[in-house]
Protein backbone atom coordinates (compact mmCIF):
# COMPACT_ATOMS: atom_id res chain seq x y z
CA UNK A 1 0.00 0.00 0.00
CA UNK A 2 1.39 3.60 -0.95
CA UNK A 3 2.00 6.22 1.59
CA UNK A 4 -1.04 7.99 -0.19
CA UNK A 5 -3.38 4.93 0.44
CA UNK A 6 -2.49 4.37 3.90
CA UNK A 7 -2.97 7.83 4.79
CA UNK A 8 -6.36 8.09 3.55
CA UNK A 9 -6.96 4.88 5.47
CA UNK A 10 -5.87 6.53 8.56
CA UNK A 11 -7.85 9.72 7.63
CA UNK A 12 -11.26 8.46 7.21
CA UNK A 13 -10.66 5.39 9.51
CA UNK A 14 -9.73 8.05 12.79
CA UNK A 15 -12.71 10.10 11.56
CA UNK A 16 -15.27 7.35 11.47
CA UNK A 17 -13.96 6.08 14.74
CA UNK A 18 -13.80 9.78 16.43
CA UNK A 19 -17.51 10.21 15.49
CA UNK A 20 -18.40 6.95 17.10
CA UNK A 21 -16.41 7.45 20.22
CA UNK A 22 -16.79 10.91 20.93
CA UNK A 23 -20.67 10.37 21.49
CA UNK A 24 -20.23 7.39 23.70
CA UNK A 25 -17.86 9.26 25.52
CA UNK A 26 -20.33 12.00 26.47
CA UNK A 27 -23.01 9.51 27.87
CA UNK A 28 -19.90 7.53 30.17
CA UNK A 29 -18.90 10.68 31.60
CA UNK A 30 -22.28 12.21 31.87
CA UNK A 31 -23.21 9.09 33.56
CA UNK A 32 -20.21 8.33 35.86
CA UNK A 33 -20.95 12.61 36.87
CA UNK A 34 -24.10 11.65 37.69
CA UNK A 35 -22.77 8.10 39.92
CA UNK A 36 -20.83 10.22 41.93
CA UNK A 37 -22.95 12.95 42.70
CA UNK A 38 -22.53 15.80 40.25
CA UNK A 39 -25.05 18.20 40.10
CA UNK A 40 -26.73 18.25 36.98
CA UNK A 41 -26.10 21.49 36.25
CA UNK A 42 -22.37 21.00 36.37
CA UNK A 43 -22.57 18.13 34.20
CA UNK A 44 -24.65 19.29 31.48
CA UNK A 45 -22.28 22.66 31.31
CA UNK A 46 -18.76 20.99 32.03
CA UNK A 47 -19.30 17.23 30.31
CA UNK A 48 -21.41 17.39 28.04
CA UNK A 49 -20.16 21.14 26.67
CA UNK A 50 -16.35 19.86 26.74
CA UNK A 51 -17.83 16.04 26.07
CA UNK A 52 -18.89 17.42 22.30
CA UNK A 53 -16.15 19.82 21.42
CA UNK A 54 -14.00 16.52 22.26
CA UNK A 55 -12.66 15.76 18.57
CA UNK A 56 -11.57 18.99 18.41
CA UNK A 57 -9.67 19.34 21.60
CA UNK A 58 -8.02 15.96 20.82
CA UNK A 59 -7.62 16.31 17.54
CA UNK A 60 -5.98 20.49 17.85
CA UNK A 61 -3.98 19.04 20.78
CA UNK A 62 -2.49 16.44 18.97
CA UNK A 63 -1.82 18.16 16.03
CA UNK A 64 0.00 20.57 17.75
CA UNK A 65 2.27 18.05 19.53
CA UNK A 66 2.74 17.20 16.27
CA UNK A 67 4.41 20.07 14.62
CA UNK A 68 1.07 20.65 12.46
CA UNK A 69 -0.52 23.78 14.30
CA UNK A 70 -2.28 25.50 11.18
CA UNK A 71 -4.16 22.16 11.07
CA UNK A 72 -5.25 22.22 14.86
CA UNK A 73 -6.22 25.73 13.98
CA UNK A 74 -7.83 25.18 10.92
CA UNK A 75 -9.60 22.34 12.64
CA UNK A 76 -10.96 24.97 15.51
CA UNK A 77 -12.23 27.56 13.27
CA UNK A 78 -13.37 25.51 10.36
CA UNK A 79 -15.47 23.56 13.00
CA UNK A 80 -17.06 26.78 13.82
CA UNK A 81 -17.92 27.50 10.30
CA UNK A 82 -19.42 24.50 9.68
CA UNK A 83 -21.18 24.19 12.58
CA UNK A 84 -23.31 27.64 11.50
CA UNK A 85 -23.31 26.71 7.62
CA UNK A 86 -23.38 23.00 7.53
CA UNK A 87 -24.88 21.83 10.67
CA UNK A 88 -27.03 25.13 11.15
CA UNK A 89 -28.51 25.15 8.00
CA UNK A 90 -29.32 21.66 7.48
CA UNK A 91 -31.28 21.34 10.71
CA UNK A 92 -32.83 23.93 9.84
CA UNK A 93 -33.52 22.87 6.36
CA UNK A 94 -35.28 19.53 8.38
CA UNK A 95 -37.70 21.51 10.53
CA UNK A 96 -37.41 25.38 11.16
CA UNK A 97 -36.17 26.05 14.79
CA UNK A 98 -37.59 28.15 16.94
CA UNK A 99 -35.31 28.94 19.98
CA UNK A 100 -36.51 30.98 23.19
CA UNK A 101 -34.33 29.82 25.79
CA UNK A 102 -32.84 31.96 28.20
CA UNK A 103 -29.49 30.11 28.70
CA UNK A 104 -29.15 30.18 24.88
CA UNK A 105 -29.39 33.87 24.83
CA UNK A 106 -26.84 34.40 27.49
CA UNK A 107 -24.29 32.32 25.81
CA UNK A 108 -24.57 34.38 22.29
CA UNK A 109 -23.06 37.72 23.68
CA UNK A 110 -20.14 35.43 25.08
CA UNK A 111 -19.50 33.88 21.79
CA UNK A 112 -19.36 37.18 20.28
CA UNK A 113 -16.99 38.19 22.81
CA UNK A 114 -14.89 35.15 22.72
CA UNK A 115 -14.81 35.49 18.93
CA UNK A 116 -13.87 39.73 19.07
CA UNK A 117 -10.92 37.85 21.94
CA UNK A 118 -9.52 35.73 19.07
CA UNK A 119 -9.09 38.65 16.33
CA UNK A 120 -7.92 41.19 18.83
CA UNK A 121 -5.10 38.25 19.99
CA UNK A 122 -4.26 36.96 16.04
CA UNK A 123 -3.61 40.33 15.37
CA UNK A 124 -0.01 40.34 15.25
CA UNK A 125 -0.27 36.57 13.23
CA UNK A 126 0.69 34.77 15.92
CA UNK A 127 -0.47 33.08 18.91
CA UNK A 128 2.43 32.27 21.71
CA UNK A 129 1.57 30.75 24.86
CA UNK A 130 0.49 34.13 26.30
CA UNK A 131 -2.09 34.23 23.95
CA UNK A 132 -3.40 30.54 24.81
CA UNK A 133 -3.09 31.44 28.64
CA UNK A 134 -5.61 34.22 27.75
CA UNK A 135 -8.06 32.17 25.93
CA UNK A 136 -7.54 29.60 28.15
CA UNK A 137 -8.67 32.04 31.09
CA UNK A 138 -11.52 33.59 28.86
CA UNK A 139 -13.09 29.71 29.33
CA UNK A 140 -13.08 29.66 32.90
CA UNK A 141 -14.50 32.90 33.33
CA UNK A 142 -17.03 31.61 31.23
CA UNK A 143 -17.73 28.54 32.74
CA UNK A 144 -18.03 30.24 36.09
CA UNK A 145 -20.49 32.74 34.61
CA UNK A 146 -22.62 30.28 33.29
CA UNK A 147 -22.62 28.70 36.23
CA UNK A 148 -23.68 30.97 38.36
CA UNK A 149 -26.09 32.51 36.32
CA UNK A 150 -27.90 29.08 35.51
CA UNK A 151 -28.47 27.78 39.54
CA UNK A 152 -31.73 28.24 39.31
CA UNK A 153 -32.15 26.06 35.65
CA UNK A 154 -31.11 22.59 36.85
CA UNK A 155 -34.01 20.50 36.01
CA UNK A 156 -34.27 22.22 33.23
CA UNK A 157 -30.14 21.34 32.43
CA UNK A 158 -31.04 17.89 33.68
CA UNK A 159 -33.18 17.38 30.61
CA UNK A 160 -30.91 17.98 28.73
CA UNK A 161 -28.21 15.26 29.69
CA UNK A 162 -27.78 12.42 27.11
CA UNK A 163 -30.29 9.42 27.61
CA UNK A 164 -29.37 6.50 28.90
CA UNK A 165 -27.03 8.11 31.66
CA UNK A 166 -29.42 7.26 34.73
CA UNK A 167 -29.05 3.58 35.69
CA UNK A 168 -24.71 3.81 35.09
CA UNK A 169 -23.03 2.62 38.33
CA UNK A 170 -19.84 4.54 39.04
CA UNK A 171 -17.74 1.28 38.31
CA UNK A 172 -19.34 0.69 35.20
CA UNK A 173 -19.56 4.35 33.99
CA UNK A 174 -15.48 5.23 35.31
CA UNK A 175 -14.25 2.20 32.92
CA UNK A 176 -16.44 3.16 29.67
CA UNK A 177 -15.01 6.83 30.52
CA UNK A 178 -11.62 5.78 30.36
CA UNK A 179 -12.11 2.93 27.30
CA UNK A 180 -14.07 5.45 24.98
CA UNK A 181 -11.37 8.47 26.12
CA UNK A 182 -8.85 5.97 25.27
CA UNK A 183 -10.35 5.12 21.76
CA UNK A 184 -11.28 8.71 21.26
CA UNK A 185 -7.10 9.83 21.20
CA UNK A 186 -6.31 6.84 19.55
CA UNK A 187 -8.45 7.84 16.11
CA UNK A 188 -7.85 11.38 16.56
CA UNK A 189 -3.70 10.11 16.52
CA UNK A 190 -4.47 8.43 13.17
CA UNK A 191 -7.00 11.30 11.78
CA UNK A 192 -4.30 13.81 12.41
CA UNK A 193 -1.63 11.50 11.41
CA UNK A 194 -3.67 10.39 7.82
CA UNK A 195 -4.51 14.52 7.51
CA UNK A 196 -0.75 15.41 6.95
CA UNK A 197 0.02 12.51 5.33
CA UNK A 198 -2.68 13.73 2.69
CA UNK A 199 -1.79 16.79 2.55
CA UNK A 200 1.54 16.36 2.06
CA UNK A 201 1.38 14.41 -0.40
CA UNK A 202 -0.81 15.78 -3.06
CA UNK A 203 0.72 19.19 -2.32
CA UNK A 204 -2.25 21.04 0.08
CA UNK A 205 -1.76 22.52 2.98
CA UNK A 206 -2.52 21.50 6.53
CA UNK A 207 -4.77 24.60 6.98
CA UNK A 208 -7.10 23.66 3.95
CA UNK A 209 -6.79 20.01 5.16
CA UNK A 210 -8.14 20.93 8.86
CA UNK A 211 -10.50 23.48 7.64
CA UNK A 212 -12.65 21.00 5.59
CA UNK A 213 -12.49 17.30 6.10
CA UNK A 214 -11.31 17.43 9.54
CA UNK A 215 -13.37 19.92 10.76
CA UNK A 216 -16.34 18.87 8.70
CA UNK A 217 -15.36 15.54 10.44
CA UNK A 218 -15.03 16.83 13.95
CA UNK A 219 -18.26 18.43 13.67
CA UNK A 220 -20.39 15.43 12.98
CA UNK A 221 -21.53 14.52 16.47
CA UNK A 222 -22.51 18.27 16.56
CA UNK A 223 -25.01 17.30 13.11
CA UNK A 224 -25.89 14.21 14.90
CA UNK A 225 -27.03 15.51 18.17
CA UNK A 226 -28.47 18.76 16.46
CA UNK A 227 -30.50 16.78 14.07
CA UNK A 228 -31.86 14.53 16.45
CA UNK A 229 -33.01 17.72 19.22
CA UNK A 230 -34.57 19.35 16.51
CA UNK A 231 -36.92 16.30 14.97
CA UNK A 232 -37.70 15.97 18.66
CA UNK A 233 -38.65 19.23 18.64
CA UNK A 234 -35.66 20.19 21.18
CA UNK A 235 -35.45 23.13 19.24
CA UNK A 236 -33.48 24.99 22.20
CA UNK A 237 -31.25 22.13 22.65
CA UNK A 238 -30.39 22.15 18.55
CA UNK A 239 -29.67 25.84 18.49
CA UNK A 240 -27.55 25.41 21.89
CA UNK A 241 -25.64 22.67 20.85
CA UNK A 242 -24.28 25.01 18.06
CA UNK A 243 -23.83 28.10 20.13
CA UNK A 244 -22.03 26.09 22.98
CA UNK A 245 -20.35 23.99 20.92
CA UNK A 246 -18.53 27.31 19.18
CA UNK A 247 -17.70 28.99 21.97
CA UNK A 248 -15.48 26.14 23.83
CA UNK A 249 -14.42 25.62 19.88
CA UNK A 250 -13.17 29.48 19.67
CA UNK A 251 -11.68 29.06 23.53
CA UNK A 252 -10.63 25.99 24.47
CA UNK A 253 -9.55 24.27 21.16
CA UNK A 254 -6.81 27.25 19.99
CA UNK A 255 -6.50 28.13 23.44
CA UNK A 256 -5.03 24.52 24.77
CA UNK A 257 -3.49 23.99 21.48
CA UNK A 258 -1.65 26.93 21.61
CA UNK A 259 0.15 26.55 25.00
CA UNK A 260 1.07 22.93 24.09
CA UNK A 261 2.70 24.93 20.52
CA UNK A 262 2.74 28.49 19.75
CA UNK A 263 2.62 29.30 16.13
CA UNK A 264 2.64 31.95 13.56
CA UNK A 265 -0.74 32.22 11.53
CA UNK A 266 -0.27 31.93 7.52
CA UNK A 267 -1.73 34.91 6.50
CA UNK A 268 -4.65 33.37 4.57
CA UNK A 269 -5.68 31.78 7.80
CA UNK A 270 -5.92 35.42 9.28
CA UNK A 271 -7.42 37.60 6.28
CA UNK A 272 -9.86 34.52 4.52
CA UNK A 273 -10.54 32.18 7.18
CA UNK A 274 -10.73 34.05 10.31
CA UNK A 275 -12.80 36.47 8.32
CA UNK A 276 -15.28 33.63 7.46
CA UNK A 277 -15.86 32.58 10.78
CA UNK A 278 -16.53 36.27 11.96
CA UNK A 279 -19.13 36.65 9.24
CA UNK A 280 -20.43 33.53 9.98
CA UNK A 281 -20.73 34.70 13.87
CA UNK A 282 -22.40 37.94 12.54
CA UNK A 283 -25.05 36.22 10.70
CA UNK A 284 -25.47 33.62 13.69
CA UNK A 285 -25.68 36.79 15.92
CA UNK A 286 -28.45 38.68 13.27
CA UNK A 287 -30.39 35.53 13.57
CA UNK A 288 -30.83 35.58 17.46
CA UNK A 289 -31.60 39.26 18.27
CA UNK A 290 -35.33 38.74 18.79
CA UNK A 291 -34.18 35.80 21.50
CA UNK A 292 -31.07 38.86 22.80
CA UNK A 293 -34.32 40.51 23.15
CA UNK A 294 -36.37 38.78 24.79
CA UNK A 295 -38.22 37.09 22.17
CA UNK A 296 -38.09 33.77 20.06
CA UNK A 297 -35.76 33.79 17.41
CA UNK A 298 -37.04 31.74 14.44
CA UNK A 299 -34.64 30.11 11.76
CA UNK A 300 -36.72 29.59 9.40
CA UNK A 301 -35.96 27.08 5.40
CA UNK A 302 -35.32 29.62 3.74
CA UNK A 303 -32.53 31.05 6.55
CA UNK A 304 -31.37 27.50 6.61
CA UNK A 305 -30.71 27.62 3.12
CA UNK A 306 -28.77 30.52 2.85
CA UNK A 307 -25.88 29.33 5.78
CA UNK A 308 -25.89 26.05 3.96
CA UNK A 309 -24.98 27.78 0.38
CA UNK A 310 -22.31 30.39 2.23
CA UNK A 311 -20.88 27.31 3.77
CA UNK A 312 -20.49 25.36 0.25
CA UNK A 313 -19.39 28.40 -1.18
CA UNK A 314 -16.63 28.88 1.08
CA UNK A 315 -15.41 25.36 1.17
CA UNK A 316 -15.37 25.70 -2.71
CA UNK A 317 -13.22 28.94 -2.06
CA UNK A 318 -10.76 26.48 -0.59
CA UNK A 319 -10.68 24.10 -2.73
CA UNK A 320 -10.31 26.32 -5.51
CA UNK A 321 -7.54 28.02 -3.71
CA UNK A 322 -5.44 24.97 -3.07
CA UNK A 323 -5.51 23.74 -6.50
Amino acid sequence: MSGLALALVALAGGLVVLVLSADRFVIAAAGLSRALGVPPLLVGILVVGFGTSAPEITVSVLAALDGAPALALGNAWGSNVANIGLILGITALIAPIMVASEAVRREIPLLVGATALTVALSWNLHLGRIEGSLLALALLLTIGWQVASSMGQVDAIAEELPPGTEAMSATRAGLLTVLWLVVLVLASRALVWGAVGVARSIGLSELVIGLTVVAVGTSLPELASSIGAARRGAHDLAFGNIVGSNLFNTLAVVGIATVVQPFDLPPEAFSRDLVVMVAFTIVLTIVALPLIRGRPARINRWEGSVLLAGFVAYTAWLVASAI
